[in-house]
């Protein structure tokens, strides 16, 4: 899941010059993402992206849960049941902390990575549920002031005022060292979807290399609107293609209110 880019500088006009009204965000509380996902032609499951207000402390923050669960003949190969939980500003979009639960095939893992502003740690700690009697592993290693995870680096692109040809760049963490992802905007095009046809920009972010190990290009189609969705996010991998395309855009208002303790 996957990408990262640079918070873009906002110059100030000539005082005689009127101020135009602020842009509304191009997300809120209460907004619920879902994708149908594909590998090569084979439907291979779903991912549910729902953003809420969370109370964190005396300031309150956006909490983002992610669940991802294949379906269908993929499923028989390999089943896959995730839950990642992002917490992070709302203004700036740096990440606070990221929780993971990972269910994939064999491979389960109980993992936390708390991001320290103060202290610049990320701090980790992760348990093997496979395996009961190997011992939890902790880690603590240097970051910037601000950092993204892997999924509040999507909410942070949609804050972005893209252009064709514009470089972005983001320190991103998923519990090691800190990468620097760069990301190119490559062209603007009208693409389809379930959500009609669209103009969007096309992002592709270096994450094969830096953030992950594994050879492979990423490609993430982003709406050119007020509400710069990202309507399509393709990995090209050794094993072939996966694809999610946004099939559903939903707003629940319950969720727009922070979360009692």
């Amino acid at each position: 899941m996957v990408v990262t880019w640079l918070a873009a500088l906002l110059l100030a006009g000539p005082t005689l010059v009127r101020a135009e009204e602020p842009k509304p965000p191009p997300f809120a509380p209460g907004e619920t993402l879902t994708y149908d996902v594909t590998w090569s032609v084979f439907r291979a499951g779903e991912v549910v992206a729902t953003l809420r207000k969370a109370s964190d402390g005396p300031a309150d923050g956006y909490e983002v849960e992610t669940t991802a669960h294949s379906k269908g003949f993929v499923s028989l190969l390999f089943k896959v049941q995730n839950q990642f939980i992002s917490l992070f500003d709302p203004e700036t979009v740096c990440s606070r902390q990221i929780s993971k639960k990972v269910n994939e095939g064999r491979r389960r893992r109980d993992i936390r990575i708390v991001f320290d502003a103060p202290r610049r740690l990320a701090v980790l700690d992760e348990r093997d549920l496979a395996d009961p009697n190997a011992p939890p592993r902790h880690a603590e290693n240097e970051i910037p002031a601000c950092v993204q995870d892997v999924v509040s680096a999507f909410y942070l692109v949609r804050k972005q005022p893209l252009e064709v040809g514009q470089k972005l760049a983001m320190s991103v963490n998923d519990g090691s060292k800190t990468r620097e992802v760069a990301t190119e905007v490559q062209t603007r095009e009208r693409i389809e979807t379930p959500l009609g046809s669209r103009m969007a920009f096309r992002l592709e972010p270096k994450v094969f290399g830096a953030l992950y190990k594994r050879k492979g290009r990423m490609l993430v189609w982003f709406s050119d609107d007020g509400q710069r969705l990202p309507l399509k996010i393709k990995a090209m991998i050794s094993v072939g293609a996966v694809t999610g395309t946004l099939k559903s855009v939903t707003w629940d208002a319950a969720l727009a209110h922070p979360l009692k303790p």
